[in-house]
């Protein structure tokens, strides 16, 4: 095991350095990840909504009980699937975790694809009302009773600027910025205040994708043959069985979980399942790339170059010496 950092860091922002290794989805986060954990003195970090989440395992490429004993990661099965853990829940977590890596005097690594955490981390959150369980239980029952498109449509009505931002097909957005109307009356996008300042400047941000679009898109492809082999179905079946589980909640709602969901529910077969999970992934890989060239300073590496490791675990080298003294 690599020996701990000897010197204190110096902390210039309000989160403390730290390695981010970011990218879409099946771009190869995790095995850069483990390349550096070989070689420097980490703690790993997940920054994965879903992975949080215990027994949704195949379907989030979640590291095998065997890497994670070999790379342990904080944030990864620290809630059950009836859950629901917030932005908010992990930028106080995170935070944790990085201060207990530097007291340890080791390397913080977050890693993951979850930009919307990776966000507020970053720039901070808005000061919005906590989530109230009553309005949240009326909102959801009313969804149930007259569909999502209707309470996007009700939105729309409160605040045209919200509907625009969030998709008719994000029932958890929806339902936050309704939950926020009803307990301040006032229209969500008067509450997000936008971007606030930087709170990572000394950290160093590494994003990997292949240059060649077309590879990240045969990458997929390959990882849902991987996950049908592995069980796929079967962990939905069994996260099904759960009975405190809301089928049509958060966690069902993940990409691939939602595909997999309706296969099991007679509404298409396996083969149309491979396809529209494809897609379905090929397009969070999208939203996720369109979020991630927002951000300034980040490093962009393709996997696919072999020149790409040794560039990164040179930089990480001297980022090492920099923090450390």
């Amino acid at each position: 095991m690599s020996e701990p950092m000897p010197r204190p860091v110096r902390v210039r922002s309000a989160v403390p350095p730290c390695i981010v290794v970011t990218g879409p989805t099946a771009a190869g986060k995790t095995t850069l990840a483990f390349a550096l954990a070989e070689r420097f003195p980490c703690r790993l970090i997940s920054v994965d909504s879903a992975q949080v989440y215990r027994g949704l395992d195949v379907g989030t490429a979640k590291p095998t009980a065997e890497e994670l004993r070999a790379h342990p990661h904080d944030l990864i099965d620290i809630r059950e699937p009836e859950d629901v853990y917030s932005a908010a829940e992990f930028v106080a977590d995170a935070q944790r975790c990085i201060a207990g890596a530097h007291a340890a005097g080791r390397l913080p690594v977050l890693v993951g694809g979850t930009t919307m955490y990776l966000n507020a981390l970053r720039y901070g959150l808005d000061p919005l009302p906590p989530a109230d369980p009553a309005l949240r239980a009326a909102l959801t029952a009313e969804a149930e009773r007259i569909g999502w498109a209707a309470m996007h449509a009700r939105l729309a009505e409160l605040d045209a600027e919200a509907a625009r931002r969030i998709r008719a097909s994000d029932p958890q957005r929806i339902l936050r910025a309704l939950e926020i109307h009803g307990l301040t009356g006032r229209p969500p996008t008067q509450l997000w205040t936008g971007r606030g300042p930087d709170r990572m400047q000394d950290s160093l941000m590494l994003i990997v994708s292949p240059a060649d679009r077309s590879e990240l898109h045969a990458r997929i492809d390959r990882r849902w043959s991987t996950m049908l082999a592995q069980g796929l179905l079967d962990e939905v079946a069994a996260l099904l069985e759960r009975p405190g589980l809301d089928p049509d909640g958060p966690v069902m709602r993940a990409v691939g979980y939602r595909q997999s969901l309706e296969c099991l529910r007679g509404e298409y077969d396996r083969s149309t399942l491979v396809a529209r999970g494809a897609a379905a992934t090929r397009r969070l890989a999208k939203r996720q790339l369109t979020a991630l060239r927002q951000w300034a300073g980040g490093r962009w590496y393709d996997p696919l170059n072999a020149s790409s490791i040794d560039r990164i675990i040179r930089r990480t080298g001297r980022f090492a010496e920099r923090v450390g003294g």
